[in-house]
């Protein structure tokens, strides 16, 4: 193991401030991964809490631990399934619940959101608008069931707060309160197709509605930061880069809410996450206008984060990024190599933090995640 000087989150931190830590940070984004991967089903992780962490428990002992985790919180199935749900905005169907055993978790988009809608919310917000309206068009929920699935999962976070934090791992959870852009959001809402159409043909009545969910967005952020001292605020996004938008789109709709929502959270010593899925290659640029550490940039495997890495080097952070194929059919030594490559080429000035490109893919074998932890807790820096 690499000389270890530093607690996880000191060491987290230190990646994040663009300081250089004793050994790269660790993190694991995983979901079902965990049940499927250590002999059960996909669906165990959302049927069964007890299977559910039997098989965290086996991931860690196996691989010897991580500094950071996102999101393994086990809870009953419609607690998990609200949670999705919400986090998300639109249907979800879930292995072992809705879905067959071994059948990965499924988002349904379909348009829901309606264009009138865009009127409300600018007026009431989002968090109004989903608790009041929207959230009983995309679940099957009554209100005492509502009432219930969040006491489950208030039950279900208390549980891995404490067992993450008796591990000493650093989690970005319970404040994980508005984790999608607003920009994202109406896109699934709506459907990528006429959410882009009113892009285009109804740009004034987006804008408002953006305009309204940015500031919500902000506050609640920094309400949730106040409440739990986290001073990490997370947000998706995946598709307002280039691959899907011109850069026109981006510098209207994007790029101007995500400036606003930046600078008012760095104000309050806030780091604004970005999990940015697909190809952001012709939109890294950008980042470089906002302030310096205040942003960590988190990539898929789709964008080149080694030329990120190069425009952005001593201003951002950047976290990933390895690829699920290789995760998935690769060999631990073909891990191995690509890790010491990532720690080398981009961490090894700080700035960096080793994980999977986007979530850990189901069909990971317990040899390659192995290979990526043990690469990440014992190849030193570069010297060079």
């Amino acid at each position: 193991m690499a000389g270890e000087t530093m607690s996880s989150e000191e060491r987290v931190w230190a990646a994040i401030k663009l300081e250089k830590p004793d050994r790269v940070p660790i993190d694991i984004l995983a979901i079902g991964a965990y049940t499927k991967t250590t002999g059960g089903t996909v669906g165990d992780f959302y049927s069964s809490e007890d299977k559910a962490w039997a098989a965290i428990d086996k991931m860690w002992d196996y691989t010897g631990g991580w500094d950071m985790d996102l999101a393994s919180i086990p809870a009953s199935p419609m607690a998990s399934k609200l949670v999705l749900t919400m986090f998300m905005g639109i249907k979800m169907a879930l292995p072992g619940v809705d879905l067959p055993d071994d059948y990965n978790l499924q988002a349904i988009e379909e348009e829901i959101l309606k264009p009138e809608d865009y009127d409300t919310i600018a007026e009431i917000g989002w968090q109004r608008f989903m608790s009041e309206d929207y959230l009983f068009r995309i679940m099957d929920i009554t209100p005492d069931g509502l009432t219930k699935a969040l006491e489950e999962q208030v039950s279900g976070t208390t549980k891995a707060l404490d067992v993450w934090g008796r591990r000493g791992v650093f989690t970005i959870y319970p404040a994980m309160t508005c984790p999608i852009h607003p920009f994202f959001r109406f896109s699934l809402g709506r459907s990528m197709l006429k959410f882009t159409e009113d892009l285009y043909y109804s740009p004034e009545r987006v804008e408002r509605a953006l305009k309204r969910v940015t500031r919500e967005s902000i506050e609640l952020w920094i309400n949730a930061s106040k409440a739990s001292n986290l001073k990490l605020a997370f947000f998706a996004e995946e598709r307002a880069g280039g691959f899907f938008f011109p850069p026109a789109i981006f510098e209207r709709y994007w790029w101007p809410y995500t400036m606003e929502i930046v600078d008012a959270l760095w104000s309050e010593g806030i780091v604004s996450w970005f999990h940015l899925d697909q190809c952001w290659d012709k939109n890294i640029p950008y980042f470089k206008q906002l302030p310096r550490g205040s942003a960590v940039l988190a990539l898929d495997g789709t964008t080149d984060i080694f030329a990120a890495k190069e425009m952005l080097r001593g201003h951002l952070c950047l976290h990933g990024d390895v690829h699920p194929t290789l995760l998935s059919i690769g060999k631990p030594q073909d891990v191995e190599a690509y890790c010491k490559r990532l720690i080398d080429d981009v961490g090894p000035d700080g700035g960096f933090i080793l994980s999977s490109g986007c979530e850990m893919p189901t069909a990971v074998t317990m040899e390659n995640w192995r290979a990526m932890v043990q690469t990440g807790r014992n190849y030193e820096f570069s010297k060079k």
